[in-house]
């Protein structure tokens, strides 16, 4: 298990799923977790959680589609941490699957919103703390490639495909950071059983979240400038 103790990690999506699992996970190993998500009563049991395993979170109830208040992060933590060394892009939106003749407009703004906008602000407002840290690493959950461009998949493949170029320019930009995306095992998150409702193939929070540790702290077993293999 790496020993993470004394690093500050920042995730979004962290009052349940695989966010959730994530930043528990993190505090476990030994990082400082700054926990993001909008729902107040899902970050409070993670930080019971994490502080019953003698870890340390700072909650961060915060709409991530807010942008004026999610460019405010990166300032606000400068206050009290010198670096970030570690950030976890786990949010994301997925609505129940539509075509793309009759879905709703508010759908799409949503995903594109959570996706990639606030994806994009996150990076700018968490940067020049970013680049404070000796070993920087980023990564970003997105989608499967099989799901782009496949029927009632248009929003959310969109909105991931436009992740992946995203980050794939911002790693081509910082090559001396690890910056990259990560495809997750289907996991059995409320986001998941809304849009597959009846699989019963997913895997747990718990394992996705190991899984995405193990590739991020792999010394070889990654690119960590591609995706990681679908499981």
């Amino acid at each position: 298990m790496t020993d993470l103790q004394g690093k500050i990690a920042v995730v979004t999506g962290a009052s349940r799923g695989i966010g959730y699992a994530t930043a528990l996970e993190l505090a476990k190993r030994g990082a400082h977790v700054v926990a993001i998500a909008r729902t107040i009563g899902g970050l409070e049991e993670l930080d019971n959680e994490i502080q019953k395993n003698g870890g340390m979170a700072t909650l961060v109830p915060l709409d991530i589609t807010d942008t004026p208040k999610l460019q405010a992060l990166g300032p606000t933590l400068a206050t009290r941490f010198k670096q970030v060394d570690i950030v976890v892009g786990a949010a994301g939106y997925l609505d129940k699957l539509t075509s793309i003749a009759q879905g709703p407009m508010e759908h799409w703004n949503r995903a594109i919103a959570t996706n990639a906008t606030a994806n994009i602000t996150l990076i700018q407002t968490l940067h020049p703390l970013l680049k404070q840290s000796p070993s920087p690493q980023a990564v970003f959950l997105t989608a499967d490639e099989r799901v782009l461009g496949k029927a009632y998949w248009g929003f959310y493949g969109a909105t991931k495909a436009a992740l992946e170029v995203l980050i794939g320019s911002y790693a081509a930009e910082n090559p001396e950071m690890s910056i990259s995306t990560y495809v997750p095992a289907a996991t059995k998150t409320r986001l998941f059983e809304e849009a597959m409702p009846g699989v019963k193939t997913a895997q747990s929070p718990e394992r996705t979240a190991k899984e995405l540790l193990d590739y991020m702290f792999a010394e070889s077993s990654y690119d960590r400038t591609k995706k990681a293999a679908v499981h």
